[in-house]
């Protein structure tokens, strides 16, 4: 099927009567979501609402608010100039650079959080196993195990599925992990004024003098890193080629995002119940472990899969979406910026594509082995380095006339990047500066 042919029946298509389908207008903003939410956003939101309270709401709305505008402008670019933001830069003359620094950084960060979502999923299928009294008895070769299955179910559904499985596969994900988590935080309702309060009052509890680091990890762990970027993949997917369509793209961002938001804002609530140690993975089911005494072991139970759900379909939307950037590169590279024949109509489909999907699938099963909190923490270390290039990037090269005319940055656009450029260069900088 052609790019054009997608566009007309496709996928946000248009239903036989002329109506666009709300589920298809909503898919990829859900894609975003379910990616976006992974152990280490899940552990970090916990861990702050267990050391801050309720007080640092209003940082979960700011990191979704910082993301969604990132998001937006790659959209913005994408659909204008008809090239996804990586065909910009590298057909840049800076071009060369740019694809000197990422293609190595790409592989890293892929085998940092391929390992990191591997042993999140082990860890967290082992604690349900554990709590229904099946199972290995060892954690850590429940980790092994279960983190190898999982990664080879995400293979499998990727390279077998097609899109149209991963999509309503990732909706199912988001379905039971955000009713889940939503539903526990209701449970544990700390109070309505307390909420309010900490959502519209900004305030920062001092917490030992941690505050304020806790706090920006709150607003920096809101929604994903490099993934951001495979929103402009799945519009393609969707048939979303034109100006036109940025609008819908904005709505679908707009949910995706309050999605994240709202999980973001439940995982503080729940946080802030009970008391937590540890840290990545073994955080989360330390937090099961916590909700057994108010919840029952239903609720504890319960609680974990709602926690599955967030972790797999992180890892199922990082195996599907991280190798169009590969496939993307490589075609970009061959053609000097430029769009060629040599380019496959459908990624998907395409070498560079599956042989990325298959190592992304099973060379960081290296890391399986290894501490989850350091592998974690070089995770974060690589992904804060990336967002502020990505908000430098937008505000120039969405800010240029000849390129997107009317749909260059507007004042709102500039000031969120900008806030989002030095809020990230400031995290990206405290997290390099030990090393």
């Amino acid at each position: 099927m052609t790019q054009e042919t997608r566009h007309t029946a496709g996928a946000d298509g248009l239903a036989a009567a002329g109506r666009p389908s709300l589920l298809a207008a909503l898919g990829p903003g859900i894609l975003v979501a379910a990616t976006g939410i992974g152990a280490g956003d899940l552990a970090t939101a916990a861990f702050t609402g267990s050391r801050l309270g309720v007080a640092v709401l209003w940082a979960v709305v700011i990191g979704a608010g910082f993301k969604f505008a990132v998001n937006e402008g790659l959209a913005r670019f994408q659909l204008v100039t008809g090239k996804t933001l990586l065909e910009g830069v590298i057909g840049s003359r800076w071009g060369k650079l740019w694809l000197a620094l990422f293609g190595p950084y790409l592989f890293l960060w892929s085998f940092f959080v391929g390992a990191a979502l591997m042993s999140a999923c082990g860890v967290t299928i082992h604690a349900i196993t554990a709590a229904l009294g099946v199972g290995f008895a060892d954690a850590s070769a429940g980790k092994l195990w279960f983190g190898i299955a999982s990664s080879a179910i995400g293979l499998g559904v990727v390279w077998l599925g097609g899109f149209a499985v991963f999509e309503r596969l990732m909706a199912a994900c988001v379905g039971v992990m955000f009713v889940i988590v939503l539903v526990t935080a209701g449970m544990l309702w700390p109070g309505t004024e307390a909420v309010l309060s900490g959502l519209f009052v900004p305030s920062i509890p001092d917490a030992a003098g941690h505050g304020i680091d806790w706090t920006a990890a709150l607003i920096g762990g809101v929604g994903g890193t490099l993934t951001v970027l495979c929103y402009g993949y799945w519009i393609r997917e969707k048939g979303r080629t034109e100006p036109s369509a940025l609008g819908v793209c904005r709505l679908d961002l707009g949910v995706g995002y309050a999605l994240t938001g709202f999980f973001g804002l439940a995982m503080v609530i729940i946080g802030s119940t009970v008391d937590i140690d540890g840290r990545g993975a073994g955080l989360v089911v330390a937090l099961s472990e916590r909700l057994a005494q108010p919840l029952g072991a239903v609720g504890q139970w319960l609680f974990l899969v709602g926690a599955f759900g967030a972790v797999f379909s992180s890892l199922l939307g990082v195996w599907q979406a991280v190798p169009y950037l590969f496939a993307d590169l490589v075609y970009t590279a061959q053609a000097g910026g430029a769009r060629s024949g040599r380019r496959p109509e459908v990624l998907t489909q395409s070498r560079p594509y599956r042989a990325y999907l298959v190592a992304i699938a099973l060379v960081p099963m290296l890391g399986l082995g290894g501490s989850f909190a350091q592998i974690q923490k070089l995770y974060a270390i690589i992904g804060a380095a990336f967002l502020p290039v990505l908000a430098l990037g937008l505000l120039v090269l969405n800010g240029r006339r000849a390129t997107l005319g009317r749909h260059r940055n507007g004042v709102l656009a500039v000031l969120v990047l900008a806030a989002t450029l030095g809020f990230f260069s400031w995290l990206a900088a405290d997290k390099w500066w030990p090393w």
